[in-house]
């Protein structure tokens, strides 16, 4: 009996290890090498100020009804926050201004089904005329009628290639609409595979409402994600969420058309960028990196190993101390907000002595008080 039993825990130990040895010798799946100043850095930049259990100060707004609110874009005049979320509605909450605030108790919020795209909107930014411009990862780049009622699609392709996951965006005081394909070749679903792959599919784009034209800025990125214009619109930071880095690129100027690294070797990895319109670019980090993470993006077959066994059995996540960072118009990391149970942040936006965090797949957005941080 004994030995019947011990028989059975081998083969279903030993079934699935055989199935993934037996995919990864057919597979088709080669992930790429990174390049050597990737791979091999000095520690991670660290902030002048670090709060590390944000979660004493925070309540969860919205929760139950905000499916995945994956970015924010705040509209001062109105007090309203609109998010993109997993079941294709992008929703709208009111924020209570200074008077309001009952920063000693929770606060009740209304959350409203805004405007529907029948997609997975994912960045959101307003253009000067106060229509929603989106980054919807299935549809590609939509604009918002002021109401709700009318969502329009701009753009999903560019010299003959559709867009596969459409991702971060901002829009100029021009109306140019700058935005993210975060890969050509992978979807929303497959988000995972192009980490693994490590190859650089990702886009910078922008298009240009008057003249209906969508122009590719820079190629070959690693999983271009957000999107941010710096105050003057003289220059925008972008960043790639594999290499852990966020770049300038100038679009006014004697430098226009050249990018240059703005902050590099995060310690996390950076999803979407806000500007907060008194200096500070908000950074959020999906979660922090690890030493397995640096060991999986060194080695190739380790990712595909990886890859193969999720193919047949279910593995765990190893993610934790998500969080938001400020960076100064410098580059100069000044802050870092974070806490070890966070994972999948994809935004953050701060609103006078609030920090709103949004996350890929909660359903809830994390209001962090930050006057009673200590």
């Amino acid at each position: 009996m004994a030995n019947s039993k011990t028989t059975m825990l081998v083969l279903v130990v030993a079934a699935p290890v055989a199935v993934a040895l037996l995919l990864y010798r057919l597979a088709e799946f080669d992930p790429a090498s990174l390049p050597e100043h990737v791979l091999y850095r000095s520690p991670p930049v660290v902030p002048s100020k670090r709060y590390g259990r944000i979660l004493e100060s925070a309540e969860r707004v919205g929760e139950g009804l905000l499916p995945g609110p994956e970015d924010l874009a705040y509209d001062s005049e109105t007090g309203h926050i609109y998010t993109g979320c997993s079941d294709g509605w992008i929703k709208r909450l009111h924020v209570a201004d200074s008077a309001e605030e009952k920063e000693t108790a929770k606060t009740q919020v209304e959350v409203e089904n805004w405007a529907f795209t029948g997609g997975r909107p994912l960045g959101l930014a307003f253009g000067p005329d106060k229509q929603l411009i989106v980054a919807d990862a299935y549809k590609g780049l939509l604009r918002v009628s002021r109401d709700g009622a009318a969502v329009e699609l701009l753009t999903d392709e560019v010299e003959g290639l559709k867009f596969k996951l459409t991702d971060g965006v901002d829009v100029g005081r021009d109306g140019v609409i700058y935005f993210t394909d975060a890969s050509y070749k992978y979807g929303m679903e497959e988000h995972n595979e192009e980490v693994l792959e490590g190859s650089p599919y990702g886009r910078l784009m922008s298009y240009d409402p008057s003249i209906n034209e969508t122009r590719v800025l820079v190629r070959h990125l690693y999983f271009a994600n957000g999107v941010a214009l710096s105050p003057d619109q003289d220059f925008l930071i972008f960043c790639e969420t594999i290499v852990r880095r966020c770049s300038k690129y100038h679009i006014q100027g004697e430098k226009r058309g050249t990018m240059e690294t703005f902050i590099d070797n995060l310690p996390g990895f950076p999803d979407n960028i806000r500007y907060d319109g008194e200096g500070c670019f908000w950074i959020a980090l999906t979660s922090e990196k690890t030493s397995f993470g640096d060991a999986m993006m060194r080695y190739p077959k380790l990712r595909k190993t990886v890859w193969m066994l999720g193919k047949v059995v279910r593995l765990p996540r190893r993610l934790s101390n998500g969080g938001v960072m400020g960076v100064n118009l410098e580059g100069e990391a000044i802050s870092l907000y974070s806490e070890p149970g966070l994972f999948l942040v994809t935004g953050g936006i701060k609103i006078r002595n609030q920090l709103y965090i949004a996350y890929l797949t909660n359903n809830y957005i994390t209001r962090v008080h930050l006057n009673k941080l200590v």
